[in-house]
């Protein structure tokens, strides 16, 4: 089963059925709504009711803001957790940005469009793209991830490394970039502290 991150807007009327059905097909769910340190999530009007209205050296202020300093800290650490994003249309830029970093990180990330909106050309970044809840449920039960072979080689990397074979070769052998590996080895060991029957 995955661990998602759903990424959406407040004002998504989609979002809570959605997380509902990957709860009650056995996924993991990280829900912003609700996050783990309790209350409803965040909302800018939660620091200032005229947040909509607020020039940029207010912005800049908010984001320091304890409220959005804890709120960013659960969400930092969801995307961090999860294998799986979920991006649920419509939404704004802080849910776009969210895919971006998920799909920029190896983790597999689908696009779930309920009611067709104008075309997007770069959704063909994403792993998929589909229109219904049992799209997104086929999409996640698909035996190979993307997201699980990169943790592979990476692991596979560190392996080899550890066992005298030079990094570069290493890299090399596993086909992948040094920055990439960097990046992601201590996440794939602590998910991984030995290598999975599935590798």
């Amino acid at each position: 089963m995955a661990k998602i991150y759903v990424a959406s807007s407040w004002r998504n009327t989609y979002y809570p059925e959605v997380v509902a059905r990957l709860k009650e097909a056995g996924h993991e769910v990280y829900d912003f709504r609700n996050p783990p340190h309790g209350g409803n999530g965040f909302r800018w009007t939660d620091i200032d009711e005229n947040a909509p209205n607020w020039d940029f050296s207010q912005y800049a202020d908010g984001l320091y803001h304890p409220k959005a300093e804890r709120q960013f800290q659960a969400d930092w650490e969801a995307l961090n957790w999860a294998d799986t994003c979920v991006l649920v249309l419509p939404c704004g830029r802080s849910a776009h940005t969210e895919a971006g970093w998920m799909k920029g990180a190896g983790r597999k990330t689908i696009v779930y469009i309920p009611k067709m909106e104008e075309p997007e050309l770069m959704y063909k970044l994403f792993d998929a793209v589909v229109n219904s809840i049992d799209g997104i449920l086929q999409q996640l039960a698909e035996p190979a991830q993307s997201a699980d072979l990169l943790d592979a080689a990476v692991w596979m990397t560190y392996q080899d490394i550890s066992d005298g074979m030079p990094k570069y070769q290493a890299l090399l052998l596993n086909n992948l970039t040094e920055e990439y590996y960097d990046r992601h080895i201590e996440r794939v060991l602590n998910r991984f502290p030995t290598p999975p029957d599935s590798f």
